[in-house]
C-alpha cells in the first residue's frame, strides 16, 4: 500500500521573527514616550499628577517674591466680568485646565495669567482641610464693590473671589470678620486667577474667581497684625474649585 506522506509547511524564516521584535519594540517605544509626554506635560490632570508623585516628580512650587513674580495683567472687578463672564462651559473647561497647568508649572508660560485687584466685602472664611487643594490655609470669599461714579459709594458687583491662602499659621483666619473689606493690589498681593466658575447669587448669575497669591512671605492684616505666606508643599488636584461648595 502507498503511504501519503505530508509535507511540512516551510518554516518562516529567521529574519522575519527579528522583524516582529523589532517592530513590536518600537511600538512600545511610541506608546511609551507619548504616555510620558502626556503625564508630564499635563499635570493639572488628577491621574496624572498621582502618578508624577509615585515617581518623585511631582511639581514643585517656586517660592516668588514680588521682586520677581511673572509678568501678568492687573485687571479690576469690571474688567475681570469682561474678561471671564462670557465663557461658554467649554471654554472655561478649556481655560481652568490650562489656569491650573500654569499655577502647577510656576507660569513658565504666563499668557494666561491674571492678577486681580480692588476691593472686596468679605462674606464668609475658613480654614482649609485635607479634602481641599492644599493644607493648611485659609479660605476667604468675597464680593467685589464697585462705584458706579465719583460721587456714588461703592456697591456690591457680580464678581466674587475665593482667595486661597497657603499659611502655617490657619489659626489667623480669626482676624478677618465678615463685612470686612479686603483690598487687593497688584503689588503686593500678586494673586492670581485659577479656577473661573459661575454662582448664582441672589436669583441671579455671577461670576466667581479663585485665586492663590503667587508671591510669597508676609501679608499684612490691618496696621498691626501679620502672617507669612508659604507655597504650599503638596497639592490635591483631585479636590477641584471652587473651594466653598455651594
Amino acid at each position: 500500500m502507498t503511504r501519503t506522506v505530508e509535507e511540512l509547511p516551510p518554516s518562516r524564516p529567521a529574519y522575519f521573527w527579528w522583524l516582529l521584535a523589532n517592530a513590536l519594540a518600537l511600538c512600545f517605544a511610541i506608546v511609551s514616550w507619548a504616555v510620558c509626554l502626556h503625564v508630564f506635560g499635563h499635570p493639572e490632570i488628577p491621574r496624572n499628577y498621582e502618578i508624577l508623585g509615585k515617581v518623585g516628580r511631582s511639581p514643585v512650587l517656586k517660592r516668588y517674591t514680588v521682586l520677581d513674580v511673572p509678568n501678568g495683567n492687573a485687571l479690576a472687578p469690571k474688567e475681570l466680568y469682561k474678561r471671564y463672564f462670557g465663557y461658554t462651559e467649554e471654554e472655561r473647561v478649556r481655560a481652568n485646565s490650562l489656569l491650573m497647568r500654569n499655577y502647577l508649572t510656576n507660569f513658565d508660560r504666563p499668557l494666561l495669567l491674571n492678577y486681580i485687584e480692588g476691593d472686596y466685602q468679605i462674606r464668609q472664611i475658613r480654614k482649609l482641610n485635607p479634602q481641599d487643594f492644599f493644607d493648611p490655609g485659609i479660605v476667604i470669599r468675597a464680593q467685589a464693590l464697585v462705584k458706579p461714579d465719583d460721587f456714588t459709594k461703592p456697591l456690591p458687583y457680580p464678581v466674587f473671589i475665593e482667595y486661597v491662602f497657603p499659611t502655617h499659621q490657619a489659626e489667623v483666619a480669626g482676624s478677618f470678620k465678615s463685612g470686612d473689606i479686603l483690598g487687593v493690589k497688584k503689588s503686593p498681593n500678586c494673586a492670581a486667577v485659577v479656577h473661573i466658575s459661575k454662582i448664582i447669587h441672589e436669583d441671579e448669575p455671577a461670576l466667581l474667581l479663585t485665586v492663590i497669591p503667587i508671591a510669597y512671605g508676609s501679608y499684612q492684616i490691618g496696621g498691626s497684625e501679620s502672617f507669612q505666606i508659604e507655597p504650599p508643599l503638596k497639592l490635591r488636584p483631585s479636590a477641584g474649585f471652587p473651594v466653598f461648595k455651594d
